[in-house]
């Protein structure tokens, strides 16, 4: 993947799994809800043939950086975190995305850890920010589309992204928590799922960075 071009942070303002490139807005306006700092990775679909690859080796709890940023209105007012569903799945009402997390909510050993301190887990959002995320779905997770469970995904420049029902960034519209909330197949109802963003480069054999401009 070749990047050209100037960016705002000279291509090394980075944080984890996301790369700055051009940013609008830095938003920490929004308490995360306690599971913010507990949930599993990935949240929802855990099946060993469904789980991203760019998830291999992560064992840490809590919404990461790179992942998406939602509402919880079962939560309350002004209360933000990753995807939440009850027993089934089921998923939830209002849930909507919001951004992209900067940081991992938990921190890291032998660092500041601003999340839980201050229960906040700041996220970029702005049309017209550019970032790079090394954190993204790799499969189809469910057959309600074009499609296998299972198969490999494959983005290209162009591509709209969604938030998935694991709260990382997927070019699958069936795999979006919106749209597996509306309990219906995008080519029914196509207008569901909010677009997160452009596929400005898509990762390749020489980087796993996907690099986006984002619509939210």
């Amino acid at each position: 993947m070749s990047m050209r071009g100037q960016s705002s942070g000279d291509f090394k303002e980075t944080s984890g799994r996301v790369q700055l490139f051009h940013v609008v807005t830095r938003n920490s306006v929004g308490a995360l809800a306690a599971d913010a700092f507990t949930q599993a990775n990935p949240v929802v679909y855990t099946g060993a043939t469904l789980v991203s690859t760019t998830l291999a080796g992560i064992t840490k709890v809590g919404v990461l950086g790179g992942s998406v940023a939602f509402t919880r209105p079962a939560v309350g007012n002004n209360v933000i975190g990753g995807p939440s569903v009850t027993a089934g799945p089921v998923f939830l009402a209002g849930q909507r995305p919001l951004g992209i997390f900067l940081n991992d909510a938990v921190g890291n050993a032998y660092e500041n850890t601003p999340g839980p301190a201050s229960g906040r887990g700041p996220y970029v959002c702005g049309s017209g920010s550019c970032i790079g995320v090394t954190l993204y779905e790799t499969k189809v997770l469910q057959a309600t589309g074009p499609g296998n469970a299972g198969d490999n995904l494959v983005y290209a420049a162009g591509d709209r992204l969604y938030a998935s029902a694991n709260g990382l960034l997927t070019n699958n519209p069936d795999d979006s928590y919106e749209q597996l909330f509306a309990a219906v197949a995008y080519a029914t109802t196509p207008t569901a799922p909010t677009v997160m963003g452009i596929v400005k480069a898509a990762p390749d054999a020489n980087t796993p960075m996907l690099v986006l401009d984002l619509k939210v």
